[in-house]
């Protein structure tokens, strides 16, 4: 593998890992703790940290800020702009570190641009969650979601083709089963 590349504009501070092949552009801050897996692509004016985890081969596009109790597991997707909080009931004037609740995203999710995910909620993996959107609940495995709230509207492959009732990819063929808390492909 390569060295990971740091643009010269961005910021990383001391006790931060970032993986072979990694990309780090303009203006990004990454603050200490925090991981950055292997063959990740960090757009411009990315923030990330303190303790922030981010799996191999994820994709976060440009003015994304990625706080405390956020974990992106590998190969995911963050669109421009999307927002992650981390407090429910933030006050300017009130401390609340200590209600930071974590959100995770499972390997291989898609958050479309400008969607916000509000924290304490789990995005599954293979979910695809739409542009604008805002997530206030768990998103099951292979789930599309859309709106504001969000709200599952069908089901999408690991490609992230929509599936139709037959739950049957249109692109390579892979077939799904529903049950527990989203879809499961069939081996």
């Amino acid at each position: 593998m390569s060295e990971p590349f740091i643009h010269p504009t961005a910021v990383v501070d001391e006790g931060v890992e970032i993986g072979d092949g990694s990309k780090i552009w303009h203006f990004c801050h990454l603050i200490r703790g925090t991981r950055i897996g292997a063959r990740c692509v960090l757009g411009q004016n990315v923030m990330a940290g303190p303790d922030v985890s981010v799996g191999d081969g994820c994709k976060i596009q440009n003015n994304v800020s990625l706080y405390k109790g956020v974990t992106l597991e590998e190969e995911v997707f963050c669109g421009p702009s999307c927002v992650f909080t981390n407090v429910l009931t933030p006050r300017a004037f009130v401390e609340r570190k200590d209600e930071f609740l974590p959100t995770r995203v499972g390997r291989g999710a898609t958050i479309g641009a400008n969607a916000t995910v509000v924290c304490g909620n789990l995005i599954g993996c293979y979910a695809m969650i739409g542009a604008g959107s805002v997530v206030t609940e768990d998103v099951p495995d292979y789930g599309l979601v859309v709106g504001i709230p969000a709200r599952r509207i069908g089901w999408v492959s690991r490609s992230g083709d929509r599936l139709g009732s037959d739950l049957v990819c249109p692109r390579t063929g892979e077939r799904y089963q529903e049950g527990g808390e989203g879809l499961s492909l069939i081996e």
